[in-house]
């Protein structure tokens, strides 16, 4: 290798093709020119006073060494009463729950637990943007079905047809990021007969659960008849408690699934955020969950965001989840996607994300931007004012 230079060495390793996150671009993109930052999806405020509390109380009554590789058991109660309580799952705490780094370990270990080289792995499209990345690290092939753009609903024809003998995962996102779309029980009952006549494994992506809008209540698949046997359900408490810092994540479902995720998991973080896992498992107990007030004030700030950006002569979506508004600009402007959300900071003083890095192919998206609506209501209301304001 003499003469080689790092780069040459680096080059072609394992995920170098996916080049850096899109959030981080932007991101780091609207702190340097002190953009409204209306594309990461992250609150502005924290979670309640209660829970930011407990955590404290857990901190200063010692509990800040590792927790157990699987969680601490109290989370693990509160997760298995929390699926009881919202959806009828019965699980054993013990065996049928995993705590993780966040959803984002969840995925990643559920990937590279349940795929295996040359599996296919069938996602809905746009999709998230770790998907592609654990799908690759498991030496699997991301197949994806889409939504279909204007009102993103789900088609199970679409589905059926995707499915070859090479498919041995589902990985499902609702409600689903970055379109809004919530999957109804009609979906879930057609999905579960194609997992069970196609031997088929579900891993669903729940984290946006509880954040649903105009009466649409979030149905867990493994609620569904046909699929609960064979479901690894995926969530976390930072969207929920609007503590996306904090990485508390879970999986559940049957013993072996679980355990196969917790085998994987262990040789990543171990275990982490002991007072923090305590805290969330007080918060999941609450007789009032602080979803329940959250929800209806993200529905009024998404109403806000959305009648901006229609103002600003974009066409937007209507989603009934989630933390985030599509738009499609063609109607402002020329520039494709990608660029329009690279000029905007300095153009507008806002930071949005393009939807085509959410597709196979780009120039499936070119002209649709995800603007996020979980900021406080000032700061929309000056994002859209930024945005109207004649150039």
């Amino acid at each position: 290798m003499t003469g080689m230079g790092i780069e040459d060495l680096v080059a072609g390793r394992r995920l170098s093709h996916l080049g850096t996150s899109i959030f981080t671009t932007m991101s780091a993109l609207a702190v340097e020119t002190g953009a409204v930052n209306l594309g990461q999806g992250f609150p502005d405020d924290s979670g309640p006073d209660s829970l930011l509390d407990a955590a404290a109380a857990a901190m200063h009554a010692g509990l800040n060494q590792y927790p157990p590789a699987a969680g601490v058991l109290p989370l693990r109660e509160a997760i298995a009463y929390h699926q009881k309580r919202c959806y009828g799952i019965e699980l054993d705490p013990r065996t049928e729950v995993v705590v993780t780094a966040g959803a984002s370990e969840a995925l990643s270990s559920s990937l590279l637990a349940l795929v295996r080289p040359g599996d296919e792995v069938i996602v809905l499209e746009p999709f998230y943007d770790a998907y592609p990345a654990g799908v690759a690290l498991a030496g699997g092939v991301l197949v994806p079905v889409r939504l279909r753009a204007p009102d993103y609903r789900f088609d199970l024809a679409a589905l059926e047809a995707a499915i070859t003998p090479r498919t041995t995962v589902l990985l499902l996102n609702t409600p689903h990021n970055p379109t809004g779309t919530v999957l109804t029980a009609a979906d879930l009952q057609g999905i579960a007969e194609l997992a069970g006549r196609h031997d088929l494994l579900v891993i669903t992506d729940e984290v946006y659960e509880h954040l649903t809008f105009d009466g649409v209540q979030h149905i867990a698949p493994a609620s569904i008849e046909g699929l609960a046997g064979r479901t690894l359900s995926i969530s976390s408490a930072g969207k929920s408690l609007s503590v996306t810092g904090w990485k508390i994540g879970w999986a559940t479902g049957p013993a072996p699934l679980v355990a196969a995720v917790a085998g994987v998991k262990q040789f990543f973080s171990f275990a982490s955020g002991t007072p923090l896992q305590h805290a969330v498992a007080q918060e999941l107990g609450a007789a009032t969950p602080f979803w329940e007030s959250l929800a209806p004030s993200l529905q009024h700030r998404r109403d806000l965001l959305t009648a901006g950006l229609a103002a600003a002569g974009y066409t937007v979506n209507h989603p009934r989840g989630s933390f985030f508004v599509l738009a499609d600009i063609s109607a402002v402007t020329d520039l494709d996607a990608m660029q329009f959300c690279l000029d905007l900071p300095r153009s507008r003083g806002v930071a949005a994300i393009p939807v085509s890095v959410f597709y196979a192919d780009p120039a499936s998206a070119r002209s649709v931007v995800r603007f996020t609506f979980t900021k406080r209501e000032d700061v929309l209301r000056e994002g859209i004012r930024r945005l109207t304001a004649p150039t």
